[in-house]
């Protein structure tokens, strides 16, 4: 089968080449790929990763053999998972646990936004609790983690604010944000839930502006830049407050369970997913740079077949 692998002399990094078909655990279903989606961590994984590896954690397509012990779908089903890699092939092994069947009216491209992005935003929200009420605070709002966060504790009844440029406040309001600040010093606060993606400077005001008791859920450091952390930034004002991190690789079991919420809400018409851009997978250079540069909001997906 085709895949896309590492290969350290070719542009971007990537190569389409012949592999070997994925070797199924009895657990697994093997799904044939039509569709996936970029994350800005695979940016990093590409630049670190040894040549032959295969890239790839958003996938959507049909389940082409069910697993051997009986669980999860049939042959035939359209599904939507998330990988830990080997998703940018042609066919991909997955644990049946990290899948959910797509329903009717949700097309691949757009089912294929939520893996890593709409776990994580649900997630990163379950750290504060009851939201309903609340004052939550997104940085990075304009991504597709913080377009999702915005819907989701609206959703649950909180009262959002969140940190993008002016030019996307229309949208994030249309989405459910109440306020939209160009930077953080300008959110008053305080803030129960704060969801921080930027780090350094970010990071630093994001203390200043969290409640007694609330949580700052770090999921990202898009700046690069680190941040000084000491005990009177907590105290007055805020104490009891807790920084967690987050990585979705290591936040539990239920993921395929998760999207399975997360699709219910999109055939609804309760959640919007943003496809920014769609190219075939043979181009995905023209993909992983508008990622770079920041050039949309929302996601890239690329198409596999058809």
């Amino acid at each position: 089968m085709l895949a896309l692998a590492i290969s350290s002399d070719s542009p971007n990094r990537l190569k389409l080449t012949e592999t070997d078909e994925p070797n199924c655990n009895a657990h697994e279903a093997l799904v044939s790929v039509h569709a996936t989606s970029l994350n800005r961590g695979e940016l990093r994984l590409l630049a670190i990763r040894p040549d032959g590896w295969i890239p790839g954690q958003d996938i959507v397509g049909i389940v082409e053999r069910a697993a051997a012990d009986g669980s999860g779908p049939a042959v035939g089903t359209r599904v939507t998972a998330l990988v830990d890699e080997a998703g940018w092939a042609e066919r991909v092994a997955v644990p049946t646990d990290r899948l959910a069947v797509l329903p009717d009216g949700v097309s691949f491209a757009s089912a294929a936004t939520l893996p890593v992005a709409g776990t994580t935003a649900l997630r990163t929200l379950h750290h504060g609790g009851d939201l309903a009420g609340q004052q939550v605070l997104i940085t990075g709002a304009s991504g597709a983690v913080g377009r999702f966060q915005i819907q989701i504790a609206r959703e649950q009844g909180a009262r959002v604010t969140a940190v993008a440029t002016s030019r996307y406040d229309e949208d994030l309001r249309g989405l459910g944000a109440e306020q939209v600040v160009e930077s953080i010093e300008l959110a008053a606060g305080p803030f129960s839930l704060i969801t921080e993606s930027v780090g350094g400077k970010s990071l630093a005001h994001a203390i200043e502006r969290v409640a007694p008791g609330g949580t700052i859920v770090m999921f990202g450091s898009s700046s690069g830049e680190l941040t000084p952390v000491g005990f009177r930034q907590f105290v007055p004002g805020h104490e009891g407050a807790r920084l967690q991190t987050f990585a979705y690789y290591t936040s539990g079991s239920g993921i395929g369970a998760d999207i399975a919420w997360l699709l219910g809400l999109v055939a609804a018409g309760r959640l919007e997913t943003r496809v920014a851009l769609t190219v075939p997978w043979t181009e995905i250079g023209q993909a992983l740079d508008a990622l770079r540069q920041r050039s949309f909001s929302g996601k890239a997906v690329l198409t596999m077949t058809g």
